[in-house]
């Protein structure tokens, strides 16, 4: 099981003047924060091949989502334009209502449609089942396009529910998760044939997306391949392998594949589901190796290559686990963002400052020599990255629904920002990095202020509404 490498020094070397235009490698991942890196400083968790491409990379410090969740922070990504907050409400499946939950307006420009015009061959593969739900159009500008099946929620199969004991796969305390029609039994349904941990929904992505540059790389340059990968998200239902590396004690129950909050669970239930998310980021890790890999064989020297998650989670932090509304602390919106240009000497040099998803396609149109559309709201980072300059912007705000985050460098405070029952929080980054103790209580000025300061950016920002273009921000 040793890891794959991942661009050892050399192996990509600069464009020559005048040379062909550089490809592009896109690989997004679901769920893994900025501290579950090995080399952003997590020493639990191993990421050998993220490592050794972030080593090669100029790596974003401070990268936060412009809004969240899942499908709300790919529209951000998708077209590098601000949408919070959103007029527009959905509900996706059985899930609560979610702002910004919906398909990409027709007026927007995507940073395929920006890159298939400009002459290249562009592909997207994807597990993100809510991607292909009907009505959505992340598709949008990609000549290929391909969907890895089953994960989550995605109706894939239909039976045997008999084959499936939901109590192999849930806490006691998870009465939802325990029943025949269930959140959990869709997914076991989805992965029932699995035998190896080639059948892994990971896997199955990073071979399609290697099988795709195989077939493509020789005709089809310059290329866009754009890899969504749906996994670390939960199910955290890793190969048996890569939970044993992490699990130390004896535990004999149920496989907590989407665990309760950390207070439901006793210490050893909760190494278990730690062990279990940590696998599966190992996991992951492994297949964006092979893919690595696998652009170095087919000697895709000119190759600019991006790294983003959309969001982490919480483990175990104030007693919570998995990601939520009211949870935008660092935990869940620190994420890592990295860019390896093979004509760069950044070899792994820290960008600091605050940058957001919208910024990742300017900067990738900046590099590759195409101008950005007038509609996006993101700012190319490229000086910062060539230069080491720090970001200046003083604060950066992330949304989620009903609620948003206003980070500066001293505060992070989560408000309600639209009508409805007050909630505040408060954390001193000063004293308390980890965003651990809500201080609202004893900082009512700062809360005062910061609420102000939020009120501002979401009345004076790009006022989002089907139909009409945005106005820009004063």
């Amino acid at each position: 099981m040793a890891a794959a490498s991942a661009l050892p020094a050399g192996a990509m070397q600069a464009q020559g003047s005048g040379s062909k235009k550089l490809n592009f490698i896109h690989i997004g991942v679901d769920t893994w924060g900025f501290d579950w890196v090995g080399a952003l400083g997590n020493t639990f968790v191993r990421t050998p091949s993220v490592d050794r491409l972030l080593a090669r990379s100029a790596v974003f410090e401070d990268c936060y989502p412009e809004v969240l969740p899942t499908i709300c922070c790919r529209r951000s990504i998708y077209t590098g334009r601000r949408i919070f907050p959103s007029d527009l409400i959905e509900q996706p499946d059985d899930q609560v209502k979610i702002r910004g939950w919906h398909q990409m307006y027709a007026e927007d420009v995507t940073l395929s449609e920006c890159l298939r015009k400009a002459g290249y061959t562009t592909a997207i593969v994807s597990d993100l089942y809510h991607q292909f739900k009907p009505d959505k159009n992340f598709h949008r500008g990609f000549d290929s396009w391909r969907w890895i099946r089953g994960q989550e929620a995605d109706k894939y199969e239909t039976g045997p529910r008999s084959a499936i004991r939901l109590a192999d796969y849930a806490h006691p305390s998870q009465a939802n998760r325990l029943e025949p029609r269930g959140p959990n039994m869709q997914y076991l349904l989805n992965r029932r044939s699995f035998k190896t941990e080639d059948d892994y929904f990971a896997a199955r992505t990073f071979r399609e997306a290697r099988e795709w540059l195989s077939n493509n790389a020789q005709d089809n340059q310059p290329f866009y391949l754009h890899i969504e990968s749906f996994s670390p998200h939960e199910y955290w239902d890793p190969p048996e392998d890569y939970y044993r590396l992490y699990m130390k004690s004896d535990y004999r129950g149920p496989k907590l594949i989407w665990p309760p909050d950390a207070t439901a669970l006793t210490p050893v239930e909760f190494e278990h589901a730690r062990a279990l998310y940590a696998g599966l980021v190992t996991f992951v890790d492994k297949q964006i190796g092979k893919l690595l890999d696998h652009v170095e064989r087919l000697g895709l020297t000119s190759t600019l290559i991006t790294l983003i998650a959309d969001h982490g989670t919480m483990m175990g932090e104030q007693g919570q686990i998995h990601k939520g509304e009211t949870r935008i602390r660092r935990q869940v919106t620190r994420v890592p963002f990295a860019i390896y240009h093979p004509g760069s000497n950044f070899d792994g040099r820290r960008v600091k400052g605050y940058v957001q998803h919208t910024d990742l396609m300017p900067t990738v149109l900046d590099y590759l020599g195409v101008e950005a559309p007038a509609r996006v709201t993101g700012i190319s980072r490229r000086s910062m990255m060539e230069s080491g300059a720090r970001s200046n912007f003083d604060s950066v705000v992330t949304g989620w629904g009903e609620h948003a985050s206003l980070r500066t460098p001293e505060w992070n405070c989560i408000l309600r920002w639209s009508p409805g029952p007050k909630f505040e929080q408060l954390y001193d980054l000063k004293k308390d990095p980890l965003e651990l103790k809500n201080v609202a209580a004893e900082n009512p000025a700062v809360i005062a202020h910061m609420k102000q300061r939020l009120q501002e950016y979401v009345a004076g920002g790009w006022e989002i509404t089907r139909g009409s273009f945005a106005k820009k921000m004063a």
